[in-house]
């Protein structure tokens, strides 16, 4: 009988105009890939309604593939504190949506994500897609680079935890 744990993990890279998102399973120290994607509120929209679109959607992901943990990129605030206002409020309905599914959330540094699927906390979203498709052995480049982000913080979080080696 075997004792290895499966464990589902969904990684969320927010934002307000796409919101990537990747599940995968960790089954001892093997990852698989669930579904890998992006929630895309019509940029036409007033962020309230993008904010709620998000926030659906992601609702909609959580209760079909019931994860036990979240992982999500910690809050970054560059040369426009408007963009980053934006970046957190997106953020905000993510974790939202895990809270009231008492998910656990763990955050993650973009650089600590990239550096646990690359080796180079600077590494590009080219490089990150590159060895995300290696490491899950998709046939494809994860699309959008949204994507991929998301799919990099679930391997994070499974590597950080132990859960697998990467």
């Amino acid at each position: 009988m075997s004792s290895l744990k499966s464990k589902l993990i969904i990684g969320v890279d927010p934002g307000s105009r796409v919101t990537g998102y990747g599940i995968v399973r960790v089954e001892g120290k093997k990852i698989k890939p669930i579904d890998f994607g992006a929630i895309r509120p019509p940029l036409s929209q007033p962020y309230p309604a993008r904010y709620r679109i998000i926030f659906e959607g992601l609702c909609e992901l959580l209760d079909r593939f019931q994860p036990d943990a979240l992982s999500v990129e910690t809050q970054y605030i560059g040369k426009n504190p408007q963009s980053g206002i934006k970046l957190g409020m997106a953020r905000g309905v993510v974790m939202l949506a895990a809270s009231l599914r008492e998910i656990a959330i763990f955050e993650y540094a973009p650089t600590r994500a990239k550096r646990a699927v690359v080796g180079n906390g600077r590494a590009s979203k080219g490089q990150v897609q590159k060895m995300v498709q290696h490491l899950l052995g998709l046939q494809q480049l994860p699309q959008p680079e949204d994507a991929a982000d998301a799919l990099a913080l679930a391997i994070c979080h499974a590597h950080v935890n132990g859960e697998t080696h990467v």
